[in-house]
């Protein structure tokens, strides 16, 4: 096999054949018809990526200006540095169409087309030709990625992944347990870093390591009439879940845990070639990136923050449970009909079947917190901006409307956080939890690091959940308006109309401890007032 061909194999895309297009109307995906990224670009926000750093891990890697000469004549997709695996690129070696196209989502300069977050500090390394390479390689590449930028890089992008039947294990199923999946939910935790995943299980996925806990999986959305808010029929995630057992562990989670968290587009973009030409292409392999480097856009917005000593910041903002609860909790679900009682959400959502969240078993359900499909809906960059930018709100005190907040739940205990105003009954509420799966290192040299040859140990998730709740319920079983109660998620997620007008709080509960008896989350909310 050959590298080429190994990289269209094993190179994680739906992409269809890529076909000339004019320069006309190529925003889309970052208008207001997409994520609506283009208005943080502008003033009064201001904001691009600057200094913010975000990393790519691809069987190849994009061209760099100066160094490559299939990009010689075109300097639009600049990047901070280029990597095999965790050392120096060669020059003229390993560069991939594909991973420049994903580049040129998260970074591109172009007038006429340009990243999501284009003056962020993009690190790329290529694992290299999948022939020799495997796991143990693409975790090594990862890690080396996360190191740079002096150890701060904020969003990890994974457009590609790994078949199971390549994984050295016996009888090997999706459990959490590949050695790559383990080493994105360690890295995540150890390297505070928010990895956004192209999802892809299904039949003829490539899934590992999408059965992660720590990250972000992403499905792609096609346009109608224009404006991003169908699930892709062509996405895997989401075919036959819940309706073949045999599919259990091969095809989709073991557990029947969700494996998608936010749907993003990636039908017919406009991607920027090595020769400057544009083309477009599909896939989740260009989903992901604009999740990616949204967590730039907002993470410049939160160092301003620190800089400037704003009030309800703190560098917690910085921490990758904030950002994954904050781009979960603002995503679009149901379109407001402008009494802002569905929060101001721009677009209803639809999986295949044309179901939306509140025909899904997520919103019926308090065991199951995301869609099959949808997970908790739509990427929008503004509204995430909005979340964000909300600010950092303890317990200590009545919280407003809107908000977020990093701290730590003992075992056995709740935290609960009194929300100011009332609340108007028929109005939606929306709040995110998330936590991490414990990953430890098997560590045999002592070295702080993972090396070819290393294992991971997975120690398990503590058990949380989320209630709303009525104000004046004091105790754990009265006055639960709506919950999220998965025991095996990490991630809790309520979406619910308030039955009726009144005060409320939101509990956060330890409700079975696994491993550390100290858990730290992260927690976003949104309500109409």
């Amino acid at each position: 096999m050959n590298k080429k061909l190994s990289w269209l194999i094993w190179g994680l895309s739906a992409s269809c054949l890529s076909v000339p297009v004019l320069a006309s109307g190529l925003q889309t995906s970052l208008g207001s018809n997409g994520i609506d990224a283009l208005r943080l670009h502008q003033p009064p926000y201001n904001l691009t990526g600057r200094k913010i750093a975000i990393g790519q891990v691809e069987i190849g890697r994009p061209g760099m200006f100066g160094w490559d000469k299939a990009v010689s004549k075109n300097r639009t997709v600049s990047l901070a540095a280029v990597f095999l695996r965790n050392g120096p690129a060669k020059s003229n070696n390993g560069v991939d169409p594909h991973a420049y196209n994903v580049a040129g989502v998260m970074v591109s300069t172009d007038k006429a087309l340009p990243g999501v977050a284009p003056q962020a500090r993009l690190y790329s390394s290529a694992v290299g030709s999948t022939k020799n390479m495997g796991q143990p390689e693409e975790c090594l590449s990862a890690q080396h990625i996360a190191l740079q930028n002096s150890g701060d890089v904020r969003a990890i992008n994974f457009s590609f992944g790994e078949p199971l039947n390549r994984d050295p294990r016996p009888n090997a199923v999706l459990d959490g347990n590949a050695l790559l999946t383990l080493c994105i939910d360690w890295s995540s935790r150890v390297h505070d870093v928010l990895y956004a995943i192209a999802g892809n299980q299904g039949k003829g996925g490539i899934p590992i390591p999408t059965d992660n806990f720590n990250g972000v999986n992403v499905a792609f959305s096609s346009r109608r009439d224009g404006i991003f808010n169908k699930v892709d029929v062509s996405n895997l995630a989401g075919v036959n879940q819940g309706v073949s057992g045999r599919l259990a562990g091969k095809e989709f989670n073991l557990d029947g845990r969700r494996a998608i968290s936010i749907v993003a587009p990636g039908s017919n973009i406009p991607l920027l070639n090595p020769d400057g030409k544009i083309n477009k292409a599909t896939g989740t392999s260009f989903a992901a990136p604009h999740v990616t480097a949204t967590v730039a856009l907002l993470q410049e917005f939160g160092d301003r923050q620190l800089r400037t000593n704003k009030p309800n910041w703190s560098v917690d903002s910085r921490r990758h449970q904030v950002m994954k609860a904050v781009l979960l909790n603002s995503a679009d679900k149901i379109q407001d009909t402008g009494d802002g009682l569905r929060l101001g959400m721009t677009r209803t959502l639809i999986d295949k079947q044309n179901k939306n969240w509140l025909e899904s078993d997520a919103y019926k359900d308090p065991k199951i917190p995301l869609d099959a499909q949808m997970g908790t809906g739509h990427l929008n960059a503004f509204r995430a901006y909005e979340q964000f930018s909300a600010g950092q709100w303890q317990p200590t005190a009545a919280v407003p409307g809107i908000g977020w907040d990093y701290r730590e739940v003992k075992a056995a205990n709740a935290v609960e956080y009194q929300l100011a105003k009332p609340l108007k009954q028929g109005s939606f509420v929306s709040i995110t939890l998330a936590w991490d799966r414990l990953v430890e290192l098997s560590d045999r040299n002592q070295n702080q690091q993972f090396d070819v040859g290393e294992t991971f140990s997975d120690k398990g998730l503590n058990n949380l959940d989320l209630y709303l709740v009525k104000a004046d319920a004091n105790n754990s079983e009265t006055g639960i308006v709506c919950s999220s109660i998965s025991p095996i998620d990490s991630v809790e997620h309520i979406f619910c109309p308030v039955p009726a007008n009144g005060n409320y709080k939101i509990r956060v509960q330890f409700q079975k401890q696994v491993n550390l008896a100290t858990q730290s989350y992260a927690l976003a909310w949104w309500t109409a007032n």
